[in-house]
């Protein structure tokens, strides 16, 4: 999570230099050249039933193609420290999909903590992007901060269902090939729109400290980050996988400070206060609850 709350802060000069698809799918693409071993399937490992390949599929649909599109365009629009803030309730948001999808009861903790995700993601509001950004900075000249940061909230939804549904696959396939599996559907999804712009786009103009950023990005949220959710998933239940994604909010805000230069104002630290609040809540262990099988 500290590794994906990095790279999406680090997308931001990315999404200035390529178009979102094309950037989608040169992600897709160069993450599928350094994992074809990871296809074949093990010796130990049952065949694929129908029900795992749909789950295959909606894993890369909704948690990396959609995820991917959303925050992209999401980060083009807003401000790295306000994706960071929204990204915040992730817990919350996976809190509630397990108890839409996985049956899970939500206690007063939650309910709180959901409803200071919302205070928070609502103080965003008051704060118009990029007010103290540099001028200097990768942040587009001509943005809508609502639309940004609709976008990051849909990504939000994805991350969700993105652990949702990777618990139920990591019972059926190991994390390496689960990783390759969903990285080659987003390469297929997103092929069609990033011939497209490739067709129409100047690449001799991307320089060599961008490429570089790419090739970064690419592994780290292709392979490293999916390789080690899903390794990790095989061994902790979900709802306890999602304590550790506060590490995703709290690393794209160091890193949208520290490295791209932003600031944050009065109504982001608010808000970044009640974001936290709500992690807090949500994933403090109770003293009197005992370990629950998943």
């Amino acid at each position: 999570m500290s590794l994906v709350g990095a790279y999406v802060a680090l997308s931001k000069p990315l999404v200035a230099a390529f178009p979102v698809l094309l950037l989608a799918w040169l992600r897709f693409g160069i993450a599928a050249l350094a994992m074809p071993h990871w296809l074949r399937r093990p010796a130990d490992e049952a065949p694929m039933t129908g029900r795992t390949r749909g789950l295959v599929f909606l894993e890369s649909f909704l948690g990396n193609f959609m995820f991917s599109i959303c925050m992209l365009f999401g980060v083009s629009l807003t401000s790295a420290v306000s994706a960071g803030v929204i990204m915040a309730s992730i817990p919350a948001v996976v809190a509630v999909a397990s108890w839409l999808f996985l049956r899970e009861r939500i206690g007063w903790r939650v309910g709180m903590a959901i409803g200071c995700a919302a205070i928070g993601i609502g103080l965003l509001a008051l704060t118009p992007a990029h007010a103290h950004a540099p001028a200097d900075s990768a942040a587009p000249r001509a943005s809508m901060p609502w639309l940004g940061n609709v976008l990051v909230f849909c990504a939000v939804l994805c991350e969700a269902s993105y652990a949702v549904i990777g618990k139920s696959l990591t019972g059926r396939l190991g994390p390496k090939r689960i990783s390759s599996l969903i990285n080659l559907w987003g390469f297929v999804l997103s092929t069609p729109w990033g011939i497209w712009f490739a067709l129409r786009f100047d690449f001799g103009a991307v320089s060599a400290g961008i490429w570089a950023l790419l090739v970064v990005y690419a592994l780290a949220a292709s392979i490293w980050t999916v390789w080690l959710w899903m390794t990790g998933l095989q061994r902790v239940p979900a709802a306890q996988a999602g304590v550790f994604t506060v590490m995703l909010p709290v690393s794209a805000a160091v890193v949208g400070v520290v490295v791209l230069g932003e600031t944050l104002s009065v109504p982001q630290i608010g808000a970044f206060a009640m974001a936290l609040a709500g992690v807090v809540l949500a994933t403090w262990p109770s003293r009197a609850s005992t370990p629950t099988a998943h």
